[in-house]
């Protein structure tokens, strides 16, 4: 079992730091960094990059918030609730739709030049793995996303502290799906690198690293939904696992296309002379 107590807050000296904002900064950062690091080889600038990226996480932030807010109304008691981020409270799904509404108009502040649309959105999704795998360490110090009583062997032992949801006894082992989600992203990450690796000496198409990510993220998140007993449900599934039943055939039909352009480039016959 993996047993902690949860979290919320690091004091150092005077100072203290609420751990979910400070995972979510930190991922923002290391995201935006990853991103503006491979969109450096098309002559993209640092500066050009982070501003879109800043655009694109400022909408996903607040999409995400309102979307926790409409469907955990019941935790709300006062203004302040509603934007009290710090404490945790964020719904991927929404998050997600926000960043999708305003990419085109984020896209297009980035003077690209030539380079395919496809290729920064192969960056976007390294850094969006990247920011998302250290933005569930926020989530797991505040316990939250948490799923029934299980005897798995990943399963989170209670050791004591607050949890974002009631109920939860002290010594008891419970599903953490955070932690889940924490853990499979490294593979998944570990995959995307190993793509961008090879890209070059394999020549794989742009928009590999997209399509890949949309498939791996989705079919494992749908999946580690089925545990969390807290989410608000319609027809026994959560916001987010409707989410991946509407992207995850984008992803497959990303990677199918992509295949299809190269093949049908290579069978193209230049006569001679």
């Amino acid at each position: 079992m993996i047993a902690y107590s949860t979290f919320p807050t690091i004091h150092l000296g005077p100072l203290t730091f609420y751990t979910f904002g400070l995972c979510v900064a930190v991922g923002v950062l290391l995201g935006a960094y990853v991103t503006s690091k491979r969109n450096a080889r098309f002559g993209i600038s640092t500066e050009a990059t982070q501003s879109m990226v800043m655009w694109l996480v400022v909408a996903g932030l607040v999409g995400a918030r309102l979307a926790w807010v409409a469907t955990n109304w019941s935790q709300i008691h006062s203004p302040i609730d509603v934007i009290a981020v710090w404490k945790g409270g964020m719904q991927f799904s929404g998050g997600f739709i926000a960043a999708l509404a305003i990419a085109p108009w984020a896209t297009r502040r980035l003077k690209a030049g030539d380079t395919p649309r496809m290729a920064l959105l192969d960056s976007a999704a390294v850094g969006l793995a990247v920011g998302q795998w250290l933005g569930r360490l926020g989530c797991i110090s505040v316990g939250e996303h948490l799923g029934g009583p299980t005897t798995f062997f990943l399963g989170w032992k209670y050791l004591g502290g607050t949890t974002r949801e009631p109920g939860y006894i002290v010594g008891q082992t419970y599903h953490n799906t955070a932690v889940y989600e924490f853990l499979w992203l490294i593979p998944v990450i570990g995959l995307l690198l190993w793509l961008d690796r090879c890209s070059n000496r394999a020549h794989l198409a742009h928009g590999t690293l997209i399509g890949a990510f949309i498939v791996m993220y989705t079919a494992a998140r749908f999946g580690t939904d089925f545990l969390r007993i807290h989410d608000k449900t319609l027809a026994g599934l959560t916001g987010a696992q409707y989410m991946c039943l509407a992207l995850f055939p984008v992803g497959v039909w990303v990677l199918i296309r992509i295949r299809r352009n190269r093949v049908g480039k290579a069978a193209v016959i230049v006569p001679e002379g």
